[in-house]
């Protein structure tokens, strides 16, 4: 990895995350809240991971805006991340689509929910804009692509994955040249281009962008005055520059951030149950892909004062236990069994009840002699004593959210129905 400057340029960037979308396809589980809003890994959201991004990297500048149902989202935002001190330099602005800019209008596009809070940021003059995407799971020093950015004299810098060129079809592709210069950028193309030396691969937009301030504004300031304009980044703003400035690609591997037992660059879109379902998984193994105990990089969230976890009852057939499982504060397994499963703040296990492969947000309680597997039970839900899932598919269906590979969502109105 690269070394920092003396004078790290985070100080002067402020950091904007784009955290309105609702992620439709988790289905119920953004039904009452946006996707930066979801739980993730036990105790954090998932816009927890961009934030803490932008605070490891030294940015103490950043603005949060939200759109789709953002109660829960601000009000996460409002307990966890209310530490910045504007004596030291630092704020946290939260920017619901308020109609800023006239009666008529909600955030229309991801560059128009950064142009109608154009006089917010001005107020605190940074001269480095970063722009995030607010649901994504990974860990990334921002410092490294700002280096580059300003050594490159780009007028756009791109955070990009290498993807397999048939994975790319979903992404936002970049064609570059052999200095990694942006030559074309297309959203969701048929047939992606492959990267120089490399073509059965493709370099995939991550939905960062690093820009100097004055020229974003520019830019944000012709396209908003452009009728045609879907007002995107990714649709607009980036194509524009790349046919008529400077872009240039930022590779993940070079400021990915990576605890010494961790073998890959791990980025995860969690927007499918299954993905999400996986990505919390993959905190269960013995050497997770991702690891959330790297103190040199902490995943910041809201630290609720809480009961440790408790495991009661020893006795044959009703032992509290769990395995390759993660536990947090106030839960209690009563004479119940956890494996491979993720138990959120507050859950409660009956017991002779089990859950294998579970990811159970904060609060739920699992009655008695119930039988669980291959689950995402939402927040709040009380399961019934003696409920069996994942073991009759076909039942399973009937009554619950089930994908294609097997996973069932359950949410209070599903239970309510049985």
């Amino acid at each position: 990895m690269e070394t920092r400057r003396a004078s790290p340029l985070a100080r002067d960037a402020m950091a904007y995350v784009l955290a309105g979308g609702r992620g439709s396809r988790l289905m119920e589980l953004t039904d009452r809240r946006a996707k930066p809003a979801v739980y993730f890994g036990g105790m954090s959201r998932i816009v927890d991971f961009a934030l803490s991004n932008a605070i490891n990297s030294g940015i103490r500048r950043i603005g949060v805006a939200t759109q789709y149902k953002a109660h829960s989202l601000i009000r996460h935002m409002q307990r966890a991340w209310n530490f910045m001190r504007p004596e030291r330099n630092e704020s946290f602005d939260i920017l619901p689509a308020s109609q800023r800019i006239d009666e008529l209008h909600w955030y229309e596009g991801t560059a128009d929910a950064v142009f109608q809070n154009i006089d917010i940021i001005e107020s605190h003059a940074p001269k480095y804009m970063v722009i995030l995407a607010g649901d994504h799971i990974y860990k990334m020093d921002y410092e490294l692509m700002l280096q580059q950015h300003v050594d490159s004299g780009a007028d756009v810098t791109i955070g990009c994955l290498v993807v397999p060129r048939e994975e790319a079809k979903g992404f936002g592709v970049m064609a570059v040249d052999a200095a990694g210069t942006i030559t074309q950028f297309v959203e969701k193309p048929k047939d992606p281009p492959g990267i120089p030396g490399d073509p059965d691969h493709s370099l995939a937009s991550m939905g960062i962008y690093v820009f100097e301030t004055a020229f974003l504004f520019e830019e944000l300031r012709r396209d908003a005055a452009d009728p045609n304009s879907s007002r995107d980044f990714g649709g607009d703003i980036i194509p524009h520059i790349v046919k008529h400035g400077k872009a240039v690609a930022h590779r993940f591997t070079q400021s990915c951030i990576r605890a010494a037992e961790e073998i890959e660059e791990y980025w995860r879109d969690v927007g499918t149950l299954d993905a999400y379902f996986e990505a919390n998984l993959d905190l269960t193994d013995v050497v997770p892909k991702l690891n959330l105990y790297d103190r040199d990089w902490p995943i910041w969230t809201d630290q609720i004062v809480a009961a440790p976890a408790k495991f009661v009852h020893d006795e044959e057939g009703r032992r509290g236990q769990a395995i390759s499982s993660l536990i947090s504060q106030d839960c209690i397994v009563s004479g119940s069994l956890a494996r491979r499963s993720l138990l959120f703040t507050g859950v409660k296990m009956g017991s002779f009840s089990s859950v294998d492969e579970g990811v159970i947000l904060p609060y739920c309680n699992i009655g008695r002699n119930a039988r669980l597997s291959k689950v995402i039970i939402d927040s709040g839900v009380r399961i019934p004593e003696g409920l069996v899932v994942g073991e009759d598919p076909k039942l399973d269906a009937r009554r619950f959210r089930r994908t294609d590979k097997g996973v069932c969502l359950i949410t209070r109105d599903m239970i309510d129905k049985l």
